[in-house]
């Protein structure tokens, strides 16, 4: 699974009796869910914390560890037939939602059990890469992260946020096709359907990307740079950020306080590692600076400083370098996706980027 995406939600599932558990395994199963079954123990509390949607067989609840329980939303009773008095009044005291008795409410369990996998959002991961300074390559390392992450998954969302910068679209040779740019989005607000979204961008090899306009150029608004990143990541999307060093303060802090990961490209230079270090570092009011959380990758420069250097210079330890890729900068000129293959050095990256991104998700977890 992409580092990009959680697990999907599994719903709760506890009874003992083998003829209903029969049943609702169908359903679930019909509803394309793959349950977690337990009657007690760990993990039963575990799981009736975490799962969407908690379904109690009638059997189970006066058993001891399901009356232990703490209440909670998202509940469901099943029974195999109309049950009798004591069952509602366990029910009620459980704070179910429903009592659903089978097979007359299969249709209702089925829908309900759906509308929870979708309500829990599976937030899609949002990385942002910016450089200390320009022709740093930030833009070629966030193709090449979109491009690794987008196998195996439902897509990736680029998004280009240099309005004045040619159009990301370029880099992935998707300059021709149809689809949404950012003039067309310049006054969005609020929320906004993801995958509707999704469907009207460009898209390269699993990579969705919404890019800047040569025919009519200009700044992306803030508000309208959240509603596309929310958009996305609501709908289970993950998205990647190219933030140039020219961005504005707002353009910036839309997106890089919600950051999962945040990548700082820094050429091997002592100015771009100066200028990383003013990029991190609190301003004069104690203040925590946008790009504090941020990740280092260094470009290494013939003649420049080590990676240890850089380092030592910005005050932090660096994630990774950006190998030499011969091919890179006449791949771009080509209309020509960034390679990504196991033995290119922005592939190898860009798998070491998704390998941090995982390790700081599962630490959150």
């Amino acid at each position: 699974m992409s580092a990009f995406r959680s697990p999907p939600p599994r719903p709760l599932v506890a009874s003992a009796d083998e003829d209903l558990l029969d049943d609702l395994l169908r359903l679930l199963a019909a509803a394309g869910a793959e349950p977690e079954v337990a009657t007690g123990g760990p993990a039963l509390r575990r799981a009736h914390r975490e799962a969407p949607l908690v379904l109690l067989g009638a059997d189970v609840l006066a058993s001891a560890p399901v009356r232990g329980l703490p209440r909670r939303p998202g509940v469901v009773v099943v029974a195999a037939q109309e049950p009798p008095a004591p069952v509602w009044a366990a029910a009620v005291e459980q704070g179910a939602e429903r009592v659903a008795v089978l097979p007359a409410d299969e249709g209702w369990l089925v829908s309900r059990v759906a509308s929870a996998l979708r309500r829990p959002v599976d937030r899609g991961r949002l990385v942002v890469v910016g450089g200390s300074c320009g022709g740093a390559g930030v833009s070629t390392v966030a193709a090449a992260l979109a491009l690794t992450a987008a196998p195996g998954g439902d897509g990736v969302l680029l998004v280009d946020t240099d309005g004045w910068g040619g159009g990301l679209d370029l880099l992935l040779g998707a300059e021709r096709d149809e689809g949404l740019r950012w003039p067309d989005l310049a006054g969005l607000r609020g929320r906004v359907a993801g995958d509707a979204l999704m469907a009207a961008l460009p898209e390269v090899e699993g990579v969705s990307v919404l890019a800047a306009s040569r025919s009519a150029p200009g700044e992306v608004a803030a508000e309208a740079l959240t509603a596309v990143v929310e958009a996305a990541r609501t709908g289970g999307w993950p998205v990647v950020v190219d933030l140039p060093r020219t961005a504005g303060p707002e353009v910036a802090a839309a997106v890089l306080v919600e950051a999962d990961l945040a990548v700082l490209v820094v050429p091997a230079r002592l100015r771009a590692a100066s200028a990383a270090r003013l990029l991190v570092e609190p301003g004069g009011d104690g203040r925590p600076a946008a790009w504090s959380a941020a990740q280092l990758v260094v470009r290494p420069v013939a003649g420049g400083l080590s990676a240890d250097e850089v380092a030592d210079v910005v005050g932090r330890p660096v994630l990774g370098e950006l190998g030499t890729d011969r091919s890179a900068l006449p791949r771009g000129e080509q209309g020509r996706p960034p390679q990504v293959g196991a033995r290119s050095p922005l592939g190898a990256l860009s798998r070491r980027l998704l390998a941090e991104l995982a390790a700081v998700d599962g630490a959150a977890a």
